[in-house]
């Protein structure tokens, strides 16, 4: 077991050579870096080890478990008093870095932390349509956060007081529009999942309305249109994403009855198989 430390970042990965080098550069900061990956193909592995990251491998069962999985691998071999969880296509800006460093100076009572993150779409960094400051607690005792999936996604919940950081983790989560359709079709995939889950209901008619004020909701009640073409993209591919979850709800025939008896298809996939 190595000597506990007082600050560790925790990154998944899955063929995340894009932007993971940037990513830990930006994280030099810490006192170690744990990164838990899902059996990537790419460079990740050589990119980590060239930045003196631990790197561990678990085959891939969920964003929660996958986190917790990192969180509990470092209690019994590298304990930690903080963990600051992050994706390979995030990075921490020097604000950020500093409001960081001073919050661990004097935590007080909190036992989290949440982040404002920006994010880089089309050709610039959103400010409206909901998305800033996006806060995430991303910076917590790993013995003071639950965490929850939530559709495509995870949900950090503190179990104690928290407080808010200043400055901005940066978030680039597509390459391009090609990229943004693979990762929409996974995680409309797992959100039709996780609301069948939640006995929710699905249809043509149901996608088109959830979808329809997703649009409304972020180009217009939230001012995604002060982004200009950025924010009119991204509202519509949210409200694809939308109508795809919930029409998925009831996947219904497509080649029955010839298809019986083939093997059903894998859903236990990474929820990026670009991400970094």
């Amino acid at each position: 077991m190595e000597a506990p430390v007082r600050l560790t970042a925790l990154i998944i990965t899955l063929n995340g050579e894009r932007l993971l080098g940037k990513c830990l550069e930006s994280l030099s900061f810490c006192d170690r870096v744990l990164i838990v990956d899902s059996f990537s193909s790419d460079r990740t592995e050589d990119i980590a080890r060239a930045h003196g990251a631990i790197f561990i491998q678990n085959k891939w069962p969920g964003n929660a478990k996958q986190i917790r999985y990192g969180i509990d691998w470092l209690a019994a071999n590298a304990p930690t008093e903080w963990v600051l969880m992050l994706d390979c296509d995030e990075i921490i800006s020097p604000e950020l870095k500093k409001s960081i460093l001073a919050a661990l100076e004097n935590p007080g009572d909190k036992s989290a932390f949440s982040m404002p993150r920006r994010t880089w779409y089309f050709d610039r960094f959103l400010k409206h349509g909901g998305c800033y400051p996006d806060r995430l607690f991303r910076l917590f005792r790993p013995d003071a956060i639950r965490i929850e999936n939530s559709g495509a996604h995870q949900k950090f919940v503190p179990a104690g007081p928290w407080g808010d950081l200043d400055g901005d983790m940066l978030h680039y989560t597509y390459c391009s529009f090609q990229n943004q359709l693979d990762k929409l079709n996974d995680y409309a995939e797992r959100g039709a999942r996780d609301l069948e889950a939640q006995g929710r209901k699905g249809g043509v008619l149901v996608g088109l309305g959830h979808g329809l004020w997703r649009f409304v909701d972020m180009y217009v009640r939230k001012l995604g249109l002060l982004d200009g073409r950025a924010g009119f993209l991204m509202a519509a591919h949210t409200a694809f994403y939308t109508f795809l979850k919930y029409v998925r709800i009831h996947e219904g025939g497509w080649g029955a009855p010839y298809d019986h008896g083939l093997p059903e298809a894998d859903d236990s996939r990474h929820p990026d198989s670009t991400r970094g």
